[in-house]
């Protein structure tokens, strides 16, 4: 049972880690509290809260997995080389994807409410 209670020490320790060094995830979790806000504002239906929580989870691992790719490629190669540039660059690929079909299923969401 501790091993268990100290993984989620950890755990918690790496969300703390992800959003107190990074300037991204903080846009993230900004732009997800008026989402949030937006979402009980128009009183969205549970179907589009549970699609937005999905986005939402989406978005912040896609981050969270970057970060964790940029802190362990900084550790095994600290000098520049092609291969970790490559690598860091498809991470940080992987966020704007997800962070752009958020958008657009925040797009269809709230699109519909706002201009009828």
């Amino acid at each position: 049972m501790k091993k268990r209670l100290l993984s989620f020490k950890y755990a918690i320790q790496g969300i703390w880690t992800l959003f107190r060094t990074q300037p991204n995830a903080q846009i993230h979790l900004f732009i997800l509290i008026v989402v949030t806000v937006a979402g009980m504002w128009l009183s969205i239906s549970t179907q589009e809260w549970l699609i937005l929580v999905l986005t939402f989870g989406m978005v912040l691992m896609a981050e969270a997995f970057n970060t964790a790719l940029e802190f362990l490629t900084d550790l095994v190669s600290p000098e520049p080389h092609p291969l970790a540039g490559k690598a860091k660059d498809v991470a940080a690929g992987a966020v704007l994807i997800t962070a752009v079909m958020a958008v657009v299923v925040g797009m269809i969401i709230f699109l519909p409410k706002i201009f009828i």
